[in-house]
């Protein structure tokens, strides 16, 4: 196994610099308390490091010295602090084992052990690719932020704001997944949440959620919603490599938190979602009363249902004119 790339090599090429300093050696070039140090890096997912350990880099002591200087500048609070910080360690954490997935099922077969070779390209890959990757992130990052932020200046009064939120989930999925090695249902889950996340973007929705079978997604508006709803049903029932989806949709007040939309709406849309016959869409006397007027879809009541923990709802299915 000595032909293998170095892992301390490969792990200072991903960290942007030579490992120098133990643990309490970093809390130290960086002037913070071992307390703070300590709850900062298990926020960020860090794991805990033993003592002798040189597993720190000048980067490491930077960010630890500019965390701190957040709070004696009036700021952010340290409970705040580290709220935003460990949102930033659970999104990167998600999102590097995401981009090493993808790496290896580009160079290897995902089910078997990667062999030297391609241990090699996936290093080779690293190391060509990391600096032109990084800005993209930042500037991904900053998008994102600038439309939450916008998003918030539309409703400054009320934390609850206005919305659509629906689901789309996969029919049969249980039963499509017995017959599917994993290979092959790693490609369909990752097939619809590709299908459905670009139909949400393309009309400027948000994707709040997957769940495997079943992503969550919020729009501003009700015809924006409609469009989401009835576009994702649309897309994957013209790709043949995914079942139908059933699609479930409610207007009114959500509250987001922590990027997750929650409340009544939420959950109104959840119980339609069941509801819901293979290809179709059903939305709430909400949603329905906001696109009654538009000549663009064609509403038909049926009838009432009881759901869970709501009562009786009345849902309507929505179509295109």
């Amino acid at each position: 196994m000595s032909d293998l790339p170095d892992p301390r090599r490969l792990e200072e090429l991903l960290l942007g610099g030579e490992l120098r300093y133990t643990r309490l050696g970093a809390i130290e070039a960086a002037g913070v308390s071992e307390e703070f140090a300590r709850q900062l890096w298990r926020a960020l997912g860090f794991p805990h490091v033993p003592d002798e350990t040189v597993a720190f880099t000048e980067a490491d002591v930077a960010a630890l010295a500019k965390v701190a200087e957040l709070q004696p500048a009036g700021v952010l609070d340290e409970e705040t602090v580290l709220r935003m910080v460990r949102a930033v360690g659970q999104t990167m954490a998600r999102l590097a084992k995401w981009q090493v997935d993808i790496l290896v099922e580009t160079l290897t077969d995902p089910l078997e052990p990667p062999d030297i070779e391609a241990l090699r390209l996936i290093t080779a890959n690293a190391e060509s690719h990391i600096t032109e990757l990084e800005p993209l992130i930042t500037h991904a990052w900053r998008r994102q932020l600038a439309a939450a932020g916008t998003r918030l200046l539309a409703s400054p009064d009320d934390p609850k704001v206005q919305a659509t939120v629906g689901f789309a989930d996969l029919v049969a999925f249980t039963r499509t997944s017995r017959d599917l090695d994993e290979r092959e249902l790693a490609r369909l889950v990752e097939r619809f949440e590709e299908t459905a996340s670009d139909v949400v973007a393309e009309h400027g929705g948000r994707l709040v959620k997957t769940l495997g079978d079943e992503v969550l997604f919020s729009a501003e508006t009700a015809r924006a919603g409609a469009e989401i709803g009835l576009s994702v049903a649309e897309a994957v029932r013209e790709d043949a490599g995914i079942p139908d989806v059933r699609v479930g949709m409610a207007y009114g007040p959500v509250l987001p938190l922590r990027g997750d939309v929650f409340g009544t709406t939420v959950n109104l849309a959840s119980r339609l979602t069941t509801m819901a016959r293979p290809g179709t869409a059903l939305v709430d006397t909400g949603l329905a009363a906001e696109l009654r007027d538009d000549d663009a879809y064609d509403l038909s009541r049926i009838t009432r249902r009881r759901a869970h923990g709501l009562g009786v709802i009345q849902p309507y299915v929505l179509r295109r004119r």
